[in-house]
């Protein structure tokens, strides 16, 4: 049996049972009040509703689901024709604990009816005992006739009606939760599949593409052992991809393997201004000296800001640049200005890695900014936000 058809039929046996349990404990109430029936058989009628209530609440066991239905029926049938033993006409509560009994006790079986053809041979079986043990007791006893039928029949065909709703409507639904849970598996694959590959982008531009682009133009400004430097440590993040690891970044051009809970700002600030000395551009720092950052906060962010660095380098025309950074409850912020040429922020073209990527992609992955400012012969200023 699979998920879908053991979800239906739990969901219909809970549903008889609340039924047929809220009928039962009606029944009793009925069955209690003074005169409705001699005491003798009043004790006989505790047993068999005491029998109906038990499989009424055992239906949930579906591997002896057709059992219990059976025993309901029969205790049910019982109560009925127990009230034909006075041989006199019924009382209003007597006449009210027979149509509860056939209308809902007895018809709880018929929510389950939809889930086999023996149950549902077995729901149309009890139902026609029903009409007969009631018509029975009321003609013999001269009771109320009418009402009492019409009350049954209603209350077997709104359970049926119930039973056949639930059986098409349940296995409908989790068709299409589990339609979606695909959909959404599959969504979650590709994002994952995108965000590593955006992640691969970056990784390679920082690194590779940056020493590449070093050697295009012949290293100028930059000293022979600090190419030499910067080539070894790509050459190392190169073998650890081919050997199937995943490096983590710590710093602007440099990825190890063992990642931190957290890390001090003021630690690593140092080292990404002795990095861009060596290559020729003169980094002064401003404002905090110590900013303790979750380890993949500071990650993202200080990549970002040697991206930004990186730029001055390349692009400004001028040999130093400005980093101030400061914080307040919630965010660390660092502006980088230079006084080179600038540029209109207009001519950024969408598919540029430096910008989108390396700075406001990456710095958006764990909640932060970055805004642009430049203007032709007014020089640049960019500025970061990470989350603490």
């Amino acid at each position: 049996m699979s998920r879908i058809q053991k979800e239906r039929d739990r969901l219909l046996a809970t549903t008889a049972r609340t039924v047929g349990l809220t009928a039962t404990a009606t029944t009793l109430l009925t069955l209690s009040v003074p005169g409705t029936i001699p005491p003798p058989l009043y004790f006989a009628s505790l047993v068999l509703l005491a029998c109906m209530g038990v499989a009424q609440f055992q239906l949930t066991a579906l591997n002896r689901l057709t059992v219990w239905m059976c025993v309901t029926v029969v205790a049910g049938l019982g109560l009925i024709l127990l009230h034909l033993l006075p041989q006199v006409p019924l009382g209003p509560s007597a006449v009210t604990t027979i149509g509860v009994v056939g209308a809902v006790g007895i018809a709880s079986v018929s929510v389950i009816a939809p889930t086999s053809r023996a149950r549902t041979l077995l729901a149309i079986v009890a139902g026609a005992a029903t009409i007969g043990a009631t018509v029975t007791t009321l003609l013999v006893t001269g009771s109320r006739l009418i009402e009492v039928l019409i009350f049954i029949a209603a209350g077997w065909v709104a359970l049926t009606a119930t039973g056949i709703w639930l059986s098409r409507t349940v296995p409908r639904t989790l068709k299409r939760i589990s339609t979606m849970s695909r959909a959404y598996r599959v969504e979650r694959q590709a994002s994952e599949t995108e965000a590593r590959r955006r992640q691969g982008a970056r990784l390679l531009h920082d690194t590779v593409l940056a020493t590449l682009t070093l050697l295009a133009h012949s290293g100028v400004g930059v000293g022979v052992g600090a190419l030499r430097e910067q080539a070894a440590e790509d050459a190392a993040l190169l073998r650890q991809l081919r050997l199937g690891f995943t490096p983590d970044p710590t710093r602007s051009g440099d990825y190890r393997l063992k990642p931190v809970e957290e890390s001090t700002l003021g630690n690593t600030l140092e080292s990404v201004k002795q990095r861009f000395r060596r290559m020729g551009l003169e980094v002064n720092w401003h404002g905090q000296g110590q900013v303790l950052l979750p380890s993949d906060v500071l990650d993202s962010f200080l990549l970002a800001l040697g991206e930004c660095l990186e730029n001055v380098r390349r692009h400004s025309g001028v040999n130093e640049a400005h980093v101030t950074i400061t914080d307040d409850e919630t965010t660390v912020r660092a502006m980088v200005t230079d006084a080179g040429k600038g540029f209109d922020v207009a001519s950024i073209e969408e598919g540029r890695l430096g910008f989108t990527e390396s700075i406001v992609a990456r710095l958006r992955d764990v909640g932060g900014n970055a805004r642009l400012f430049s203007s032709p012969g007014s020089g640049t200023t960019v500025v970061l936000e990470v989350p603490k």
